[in-house]
């Protein structure tokens, strides 16, 4: 018998809860992208795109150009939701693409800077980067067959807005390592915390 979920256990990510608290702002953005004739499947591969842009300057050691253009790359990812809501077409499909395209984007920033790091012989932060992309792969993954099986899996400090938030600015500043060790660290936890989150779920079964 599948257990209902707590009040807890279905509460809102920091990214759903900061979509509807900025609501005011990306639907006013969001219906003007509409008009102009853009399809939300096509914002979300320019987004896709314009990551991989700003990645390469990354590997390149361009640490602020690739940083500048990976943090206006970053408000692409709660506009397309937007726009397909206001069009009337959100779907299944939509959402799937969505989240692919994410993890897609999360592996090309650390991508960029692991190739950075190989590049410079420096194997130490490039095994970082590693670790910190496997994290970021594992909360999504951890959620994902979670709520495949029928459990809540929305708990841990790492999720992908706090990833985005932490690695960017660190990118900037010239700094990608801190960054890198921050996510390799809170991302393995956040994803262990939802393996152990979905154990105590499945003994109440």
């Amino acid at each position: 018998m599948q257990v209902e979920p707590s009040t807890e256990e279905s509460r809102r990510t920091l990214t759903e809860s900061l979509r509807v608290f900025f609501k005011w702002f990306l639907d006013p953005v969001a219906g003007f992208l509409n008009r102009l004739g853009l399809y939300p499947n096509t914002l979300t591969l320019s987004g896709l795109i314009g990551t991989a842009v700003g990645s390469f300057f990354v590997a390149r050691g361009n640490f602020l150009v690739g940083g500048l253009i990976l943090l206006a790359i970053g408000p692409v990812d709660a506009l397309d939701g937007a726009m397909a809501r206001l069009r009337g077409e959100a779907s299944d499909f939509g959402a799937f693409v969505d989240s692919v395209t994410d993890r897609y984007s999360d592996l090309i920033i650390i991508g960029g800077l692991l190739a950075y790091y190989l590049i410079e012989g420096n194997s130490l932060l490039a095994g970082l980067a590693f670790v910190t992309a496997a994290g970021a792969v594992m909360v999504s993954y951890t959620r994902a067959r979670a709520e495949s099986l029928g459990f809540e899996a929305k708990v841990g400090i790492m999720t992908r807005l706090e990833r985005y938030v932490v690695l960017i600015p660190s990118i900037v500043l010239g700094y990608p390592q801190v960054g890198l060790a921050i996510v390799a660290l809170l991302a393995n936890i956040t994803a262990l915390h939802r393996i152990l989150y979905v154990r105590s779920q499945a003994r109440r079964r």
